[in-house]
């Protein structure tokens, strides 16, 4: 019986396009961080939190992220990201969460 490890997608992930794709999208309803000083799109509201409590937050996990970006709910919109994109944008999450 052979077994293979699943490796965690987002090693392969670009942090550096998920970061643009979250400048992009995201921070039209997303302040980026709680300062605000590591983004280069300074937009959002204090109505939805800020993705730096996102990706400190320890449930949620790049699972759960991957799902919630493939099949939001509203008020959040259908961003209609591929795959390679939400796994850029969880790698972008992670780094932040460090």
């Amino acid at each position: 019986m052979t077994f293979f490890a699943m490796a965690d997608v987002t090693q392969a992930a670009d942090a550096e396009a998920g970061r643009s794709i979250a400048d992009r999208w995201c921070a039209a309803c997303h302040l980026i961080s709680d300062s605000n000083a590591d983004s280069r799109a300074v937009r959002g509201t204090d109505a939805v939190p800020t993705l730096s409590s996102i990706a400190r937050d320890p449930n949620r996990s790049p699972n759960w992220l991957r799902q919630w970006l493939t099949f939001p709910h509203p008020p959040m919109p259908d961003l209609n990201l591929s795959r390679s994109e939400i796994d850029d944008v969880i790698a972008y999450l992670q780094g932040m969460s460090r």
